[in-house]
């Protein structure tokens, strides 16, 4: 059987900041994040079956992504666990999305948590391919199945 390749695109508003980083991003800033999912799979094969033809139907791939990655993120702040964080707990409500993680969370370690994440949820027939996130315009980072064996 062929295998196809499938990819959903995503959006989200999130902001971070790169504990002890000697720049700019060292202090709290957003960015209009764009991801792209791959899957590989073997298109089914079932004549009469409402999925027939799909690798994974986009709508069930867009609520699986939506749920576990983008609803969580959009609108959020993401900053390392071993950064000052004990203030922005203290203010409540107004910091109430954040996410304290265990890594530095630049664009090429959410690659990795996400694939992660990710890999975890899907049916055994697929396979994560890829994970593609911009950060800006012109700049990303990408995860390969095929280079983390």
């Amino acid at each position: 059987m062929t295998k196809i390749r499938v990819t959903k695109q995503f959006g989200f508003e999130m902001s971070h900041a790169l504990t002890n980083y000697d720049g700019l991003c060292s202090n709290i800033h957003g960015h209009s994040y764009k991801l792209q999912i791959t899957l590989l799979g073997e298109p089914l094969e079932s004549a009469g079956n409402p999925k027939d033809g799909m690798v994974m139907d986009f709508s069930v791939l867009k609520k699986l992504v939506k749920k576990h990655i983008v609803e969580p993120f959009d609108h959020s702040l993401m900053i390392n666990d071993i950064a000052a964080h004990e203030k922005l707990t203290e203010l409540g409500d107004l910091y109430r999305r954040q996410h304290l993680v265990n890594f530095q969370p630049t664009t090429e370690n959410m690659v990795i948590f996400i694939a992660d994440k990710l890999k975890k949820l899907l049916p055994e027939h697929l396979e994560l391919f890829s994970v593609r996130l911009y950060e800006t315009n012109n700049s990303f980072a990408e995860w390969f199945a095929s280079d983390n064996p």
